[in-house]
């Protein structure tokens, strides 16, 4: 499962290159000039970096660590972007196409639906 996150700002490629250099220090990180993946143990992260804003896509096994995954990219790009006044990215969950969520995962109330 995946989820996506964007960070509007004109600064997109630099805070994804200072991620690159604070966490290529402990993972063998590919990055461009617009694009970048982290190989991080709960599941990779994918970046790309445009003049409008920074796309963020972060995959795990399950919800617990797509959580964790969460986290751990928006407490990084926050700490570096803190001039934009972000206080939290607001990620939005996907499932492989063909596989439906179960009630609990969706909020549902286990009708079905």
């Amino acid at each position: 499962m995946q989820s996506h996150a964007r960070l509007v700002t004109d600064k997109a490629a630099r805070y994804m290159t200072q991620l690159a250099k604070h966490w290529g220090h402990k993972f063998e990180v590919e990055l461009t000039e617009t694009t970048a993946l982290f190989p991080l143990p709960l599941g990779p992260c994918r970046m790309t970096a445009d003049a409008e804003g920074l796309d963020m896509t972060v995959e795990a096994e399950d919800f617990e660590a797509l959580a964790k995954l969460e986290q751990v990219v928006a407490d990084h790009i926050l700490r570096f972007a803190f001039r934009e006044g972000v206080e939290k990215l607001n990620w939005t969950r996907a499932r492989e196409a063909g596989h439906i969520d179960p009630p609990k995962a969706r909020g549902g109330l286990g009708l079905g639906v």
